[in-house]
């Protein structure tokens, strides 16, 4: 039986632990740091009386300002003229009755944070699948009333959002604070001159995302973490320390601690700081004594400004963070100023070092492919709304098939997702942009760029330096600018101002674009990132034999989770269920653009020292249903004319046609979490010393007897025998460049398929699938049986439609009817269809092929144990209890 996760009190534990570690030396803390995400209200759409006066374009001018002082030169003043006041008419509390301490909104909707509003639906048919059919878009607000402690008088008091989709505007007690226009940053404003100690505050935040600014599903709200830090006038600045390991061997390791001090008084601040070095355990929390500490040194600050200072310690035999080893440490700076802790920082890292070469990706001196996957950010059923527990799941799912990796498309991602990496052993490359100046879609962050770029990058950077997971920035997916006039200089541009922040990681791009590796664009990046470009790596390595090569973004193959299409073909184009809106899962299939997993893997074999790759993608996502979407911007994954033009001819067809697929067909995995057999391919070529087997299709096909039915295995053997109804049908021995076995002439009876593998002559392993009695009962299994009763941890069940033998049934699409007994309630439920309208926040769902998804939690201040019940019309049903404590 699983046992909670530990991430959960872990994770939020490290935070308080931050916060309040000083409190012995003083009798409150210096910094205190505490979620904020607790007793909102919201509603949809502005007050009658806004019109177009928040526009972003009108409220620009008071917007640039906000994020300043994370930029290393301040723009000259004829490039930034201040605002006329501080605070205008249409943006005063008086004009904008939202913002007001006195209005009502008791009327509005009352909920917790982090909130997707758009995951709510409903899907309407009318909406472009390319955003999932889904009303996401849109104004909203978000207000809070709260009390601030007398004893916080003097504090600087910050309102930290981890994100919120888009153009973020915030007010305190009716006084304009700041935003921040990108949805994935993570950013803060200043609430001091505004706030009121000893009295009740009303923050109010407004929200606006135009309908044409993304190419997939961005979700709407304030998604992500918020919380209200309080510090000192003088304390160390936001992401003010970064911890750097120069020099790493087995025997010893250099690590610098830079701190950054931030003087928010009018005065001279003279300290002094401390650092202090400790192991951290398996939370990342500091555990046992100091294992090295620093001698005090003086760090003073001018007034109205910031000082610099790095102490370096010399560690004997580190524990190295790996993949298989999360080994960190714990830096604690502390600052004081005559004689008192001002403030107290503690910071998790990792020792470990990297090297980027055209010999491959290594990892403390030792060779590891990049087995990685590409990952949107949303989780399926519950949207962009982030859940720990949901995250943790999709990185189990993607190591259980040899998943080392992700890379974060196309944006910055939740800050607990590179938490969990660096617990689990994932690398990442954290992801800045999809767009420069030249835009995709109208609204995209073409809008944004000039004014934004360099305090979006800034602001990644600062915040994820510290992880030992990180290994790669990315300035860039598949930019317009590759082929545009000087594009290579935007991209240097980018990729100076990331190295300004940390040396210590390489630059890369995606680069969809085969003239990016010749025509300068590749001088301005470290690794040469080619997105579905197999047959061009061997080019590249001759013409530039010095650039590390990298799959930024690979394959691309389209399926659906237990859809076959016949006959098969080895057309690409092919694999289409047109009257069901579905592609095949013979894993052959994708767009014209992209490839298959066996092309790419041909071409790593062909041209040794390829890094490795970033397979689009690990899950299925909302949004981008390629082929069946009228999504006009894939076509930009068209170099030719004819390509586009022939492209377009399609996707206007398909618009007639009323398409109703509101979710991808790329991943690995499907929307709701369970395995494609794609996901078997993977796993025998990511995991060769696990003995493995998988057979398809299923084998339940009546109207098929007699009929010439294709069957495939995937193995990490390297010889296969197949069986019939016990009949031999040919071994077979993998050859150069094979990565699957094929059966291509097996004629459809019903019974058993069997399978029996080798490897070096020995068996590996073996595997059947056998044609099933009819769909007679449900079975529920959970992920884990007992959750946290936070009202936030989460249990996934897997329902299966079953024959009396307990077996799947793999076509059947029987409605079930789900309950609850006891604290416990329905988050969302799923089955992985990718056409499917029924909302997600709802107590049926249709079984698809055999399985549904019910996601389930604690109620609110609730605990104890709950029971799920599931019901089919003539099946017999089930019942699982879960444990909440």
């Amino acid at each position: 039986m699983h046992k909670p996760s530990t991430l959960f009190s872990a994770f939020f534990a490290l935070t308080i632990l931050a916060a309040f570690s000083n409190a012995q030396a003083s009798s409150a803390p210096a910094r205190e740091r505490v979620s904020f995400n607790d007793g909102w209200r919201f509603t949809r759409g502005d007050p009658a009386n806004v019109g177009n006066s928040l526009d972003y374009e009108r409220v620009k001018p008071w917007l640039l300002p906000c994020g300043d002082d994370l930029l290393n030169m301040s723009p000259p003043a004829a490039l930034r003229l201040p605002p006329p006041a501080p605070n205008p008419a249409h943006l005063y509390g008086r004009a904008i009755d939202y913002t007001t301490s006195k209005f009502d909104d008791s009327a509005w909707r009352a909920l917790d944070l982090p909130h997707d509003w758009g995951i709510e639906g409903p899907f309407y048919q009318e909406l472009t699948g390319k955003t999932a059919k889904l009303p996401w878009f849109g104004v909203a607000w978000y207000r809070k009333t709260f009390d601030l402690p007398a004893a916080d008088a003097g504090r600087r008091i910050y309102l930290e959002l981890d994100g919120a989709m888009s153009y973020s505007m915030v007010w305190i007690n009716g006084q304009f604070a700041g935003g921040w226009p990108y949805g994935y940053s993570s950013w803060r404003v200043d609430l001091t001159p505004h706030i009121k100690p000893g009295a009740k505050n009303v923050i109010a935040i407004r929200l606006d995302n135009p309908r044409e600014a993304s190419r997939w599903y961005p979700g709407g709200g304030i998604y992500r973490n918020t919380w209200l830090l309080k510090t000192a006038p003088v304390a160390i600045a936001q992401w003010g320390v970064f911890v750097t390991t120069p020099r790493v061997t087995a025997a010893s390791a250099i690590v610098d601690v830079a701190v950054t001090l931030d003087n928010k008084t009018d005065a001279r601040a003279d300290t002094k700081l401390t650092t202090r070095l400790y192991a951290a355990d398996a939370n990342g929390a500091p555990s046992g004594p100091a294992i090295a500490t620093a001698q005090p040194a003086a760090l003073n600050a001018a007034a109205r400004n910031q000082a610099w200072i790095s102490q370096t310690f010399t560690l004997e035999n580190p524990r190295l963070w790996s993949l298989g080893e999360r080994n960190r440490y714990v830096a604690e700076t502390e600052i004081t100023q005559g004689g008192k802790v001002v403030d107290r920082v503690l910071t998790p890292f990792g020792i470990r070092s990297i090297e980027h070469t055209t010999e491959g990706f290594f990892l403390n001196g030792k060779r590891v492919p990049i087995r990685g996957v590409c990952m949107h950010h949303d989780l399926g059923a519950l949207g962009s709304a982030l859940n720990l527990r949901a995250l943790e799941r999709q990185i189990e799912i993607l190591q259980s098939f040899g998943a080392n990796a992700i890379r974060t498309s196309h944006n910055p991602p939740a800050p607990e997702l590179l938490e969990l990496c660096d617990r689990m052993g994932m690398l990442v490359q954290v992801e800045a942009f999809d767009a420069w100046a030249i835009g995709k879609v109208r609204d995209d962050y073409s809008r944004l760029f000039p004014d934004w770029a360099e305090k979006d990058l800034r602001a990644m950077v600062r915040r994820d330096r510290n992880h030992p997971c990180v290994i790669q920035w990315s300035i860039g997916n598949e930019i317009r600018e590759q082929a545009a006039p000087g594009g290579w200089k935007t991209a240097a541009y980018l990729a100076g101002v990331i190295r300004e922040e940390d040396r210590t990681r390489p630059v890369a791009a995606g680069f969809n674009v085969i003239q990016a590796a010749y025509n300068g664009m590749m001088t301005a990046v470290d690794i040469v990132g080619y997105n579905y470009k197999p047959r061009e790596y061997a080019k590249v390595r001759a013409t530039h034999p010095h650039l590390p090569l990298l799959g930024a973004e690979t394959a691309s193959t389209i399926s659906t989770r237990g859809v076959y299409v016949f006959p098969v073909s080895d057309d690409k184009a092919d694999g289409l269920d047109r009257q069901n809106y579905q592609m095949s899962s013979y894993d052959l299939y994708a767009p014209r653009w992209a490839t298959t997993p066996d092309d790419e893997w041909r071409s790593h074999d062909e041209v040794p020292g390829i890094m490795g790759e970033f397979v689009w993608t690990g899950f299925d996502y909302l949004g981008e249903p390629t082929p069946y979407n009228s999504d006009t911007t894939n076509l930009l994954n068209f170099a030719g004319a004819a390509d586009r033009a022939r492209m377009e001819k399609e996707m206007n067809a398909l618009d007639k046609k009323r398409v109703p697929s509101r979710s991808s067909y790329f991943g690995i995995v499907d929307l709701a979490g369970f395995p494609k057999d794609r996901y078997y391919l993977y796993q025998s070529h990511w995991m060769p010393d696990k003995p493995m087997a998988h057979i398809l299709p299923h084998w339940n096909w009546p109207e098929r007897i007699g009929q010439v039915t294709p069957v495939h295995v995937y193995t990490s053997g390297d010889e296969a025998e197949l069986f019939l109804n016990g009949k031999s049908l040919g071994r077979k021995k993998r050859g150069q460049y094979e990565y699957r076995f094929r059966w291509n002439d097996v004629v459809y009876a019903p019974g058993e398929l069997k399978v029996v593998t080798y490897k070096n002559g020995k068996p590996w392993a073996e595997t059947t699938t056998r044609t099933t009695g009819g769909a007679e009962k449900l079975l529920l299994a959970a992920d884990r049986r007992e959750i946290r009763a936070d009202g936030r941890d989460l249990s996934f069940i897997t329902v299966t439609v079953a024959d009396k033998n307990g077996r799947q049934v793999p076509r059947s699409m029987n409605k079930i009817n789900f309950s609850i007994t006891g604290p416990g309630e329905i988050v969302a439920v799923d089955n992985g269809d990718p056409t499917s309208h029924a909302p997600f926040q709802a107590s049926e769902r249709e079984a698809f092929n055999g399985l549904a998804l019910v996601i389930v939690r604690a109620k609110p201040g609730a605990g104890g144990d709950f029971t799920l019940r599931a019901e089919s019309e003539s099946l017999a049903p089930a019942e699982i209890a879960i444990s909440a404590r």
